[in-house]
């Protein structure tokens, strides 16, 4: 009898085991997936449909989800090294792509790793369009260029149930002896430029020279009384500066004004100088 209770005991347990194993492989079948998931289901090896969001149960040993996609817009980062520009410049650009799973049934069965398979996408898609523009294009039509890269790569994975909605260059680097030679372009390029503008601004007072030499020709005395300025200016600049005027100057100045109106506005100069350093 005794035996006879322990093998009951025994089978009983056992008995009980077997359901909990049961039970909990039941419950492996449940999953819970979030808003922006979605769940491939392969029944015997076979595709038979999308599951989620929510809770969803997959019959365990016989369907089998391979992998949760997320509908939600991923972005990677990426780089291509020495890259050659259509003026064969070698550039490192980085760039950033925002794309999305918009087929969740293509992304499982059209490829494997369908995010690797698009970042190394990417790179090489870059490498191709940079190559047909040139080195100053980059620089200044990034967008022109990203945008470019965005349309080819969407259309390589559109096959794989994947939207690229955009391509960014975050930066273009060269290498750093191509940066001295553009600095040193650069300097001269600003060089040039300074140079034609002091150009520029002799022609210009050259210009203005001659039409007051015109005007000098018509008026001799308007140049004695100019040239007798820059005399008076130049002495109240520096004092006891020896100055040689040519008698003939004078001459001519006294000849064209008279002396009398050359001494009243000698001193009306003077007389202006008297007041200003008395309001001192």
């Amino acid at each position: 009898m005794i035996h006879i209770y322990i093998l009951m005991s025994a089978i009983e347990y056992f008995l009980i085991f077997i359901v909990i194993v049961i039970v909990l492989i039941i419950l492996s079948g449940l999953h819970i997936l979030r808003e922006w998931e979605r769940a491939p289901v392969l029944t015997l090896g076979r595709f038979s449909g999308i599951k989620g969001p929510g809770i969803i149960y997959v019959t365990p040993f016989i369907s089998k989800i391979p992998v949760i996609i997320s509908l939600r817009i991923q972005a990677v980062a990426f780089k291509t090294d020495s890259t050659f520009t259509n003026d064969n410049v070698p550039v490192n650009c980085d760039a950033i792509m925002y794309y999305q799973a918009i087929d969740p049934q293509k992304a499982v069965l059209n490829i494997e790793n369908f995010a690797n398979a698009t970042s190394l996408s990417a790179q090489t898609t870059l490498r191709e369009v940079i190559g047909k523009y040139s080195f100053d294009e980059i620089l200044s039509e990034r967008e022109k260029v990203g945008e470019g890269a965005r349309a080819i790569i969407d259309e390589k994975t559109e096959h794989w149930g994947i939207k690229v909605s955009s391509v960014e260059i975050r930066d273009v680097v060269v290498p750093q002896s191509l940066q001295e030679a553009m600095s040193r372009q650069a300097s001269a390029e600003r060089e040039r430029r300074s140079r034609v503008t002091l150009a520029l601004a002799e022609v210009e007072a050259a210009s203005k020279m001659v039409e007051a030499s015109k005007m000098y020709v018509d008026n001799p005395g308007a140049l004695q009384l100019r040239w007798m300025n820059i005399l008076y200016e130049i002495g109240l600049e520096g004092k006891g500066t020896l100055m040689m005027i040519p008698a003939n100057t004078l001459t001519a100045g006294v000849s064209n004004f008279g002396i009398s109106e050359f001494a009243k506005i000698q001193q009306q100069k003077n007389n202006m100088d008297t007041a200003s350093d008395t309001g001192k």
